[in-house]
């Protein structure tokens, strides 16, 4: 009988590339070559954002595909990241240096421990917490920055630090992120439009360090502001927790009331 074993090439293919690029990342780092390593994380976004939508057009997805590209994702925008930011401006700062790092690394694994595991259940409109490549372009984006306008890092260690930390307690909390998923790419648009998305080339290649952290950084801040204009009544699980965790502790409750009467009986 014919056997369906093996891997589809060019979406994994691709993310092997975004993976090539995390690790080209942290050894450019240990190197002090930080522009380098900022630019091979976001190189890395370019091929994250390709091997899934490849999967779907080519209809080449599978389940090693999604697991491989979980496991690339962690290393090129969760241990990458964390390791250039430690190298260029953390290292310094000693136990709180590498436990902001630690932070970013595990906010990242529980942000895509997550997205798989409520992927069928996830309104596909909104991100639910900062998206761990948004995390790591802010991340690599202020080391890029950093390096570009030959920012001294131990002026910065500190803020370094804190928005290293923030950006993993982004990924891990309940802020809504919108995914830009329901666009229609496929649709008509105005020439009008057109010649903005030019204009918007332009001027993220007149200054592609600043802009881009820019960019990434006030989408940081679109959450918690989304958040909060929609919710009449602000609640803890609508920053951090499971929102549903209630729910299930009362639909255990109820089981096991079902289990003791059916014992009874």
């Amino acid at each position: 009988m014919p056997s369906n074993r093996g891997i589809f090439l060019l979406p994994n293919l691709l993310t092997t590339a975004g993976l090539f690029s995390g690790f080209f990342a942290i050894v450019a780092s240990m190197n002090n070559q930080f522009e380098a390593a900022a630019v091979a994380i976001y190189i890395a976004m370019v091929f994250d954002g390709l091997d899934g939508r490849v999967a779907r057009m080519t209809n080449t997805q599978s389940e090693f595909g999604a697991e491989y590209d979980s496991m690339a994702d962690i290393v090129s925008f969760g241990m990458a990241p964390a390791l250039v930011m430690y190298n260029w401006a953390l290292a310094d700062l000693g136990k709180f240096g590498w436990l902001a790092a630690f932070i970013f690394v595990a906010g990242g694994a529980l942000r895509l421990a997550r997205f798989n595991a409520n992927m069928a259940v996830a309104d596909k409109r909104f991100f639910q917490g900062l998206a761990i490549p948004s995390a790591a372009a802010i991340v690599s984006g202020l080391v890029w920055v950093g390096t570009k306008y030959e920012i001294d890092p131990s002026s910065i260690s500190y803020f370094a630090a804190i928005l290293t930390i923030c950006c993993g307690l982004l990924m891990v909390s309940n802020f809504k992120y919108h995914s830009f998923k329901d666009v229609d790419w496929r649709g008509r648009v105005s020439f009008v439009f057109i010649l903005v998305v030019v204009l918007a080339f332009v001027v993220v290649a007149t200054e592609p360090s600043l802009v881009l952290f820019s960019i990434f950084f006030l989408y940081a801040l679109s959450g918690p502001i989304t958040t909060f204009r929609s919710t009449e009544k602000l609640k803890l699980e609508d920053v951090i927790g499971d929102a549903d965790d209630d729910d299930c502790v009362e639909s255990e409750k109820s089981e096991q009331k079902k289990n003791t009467s059916k014992t009874s009986d």
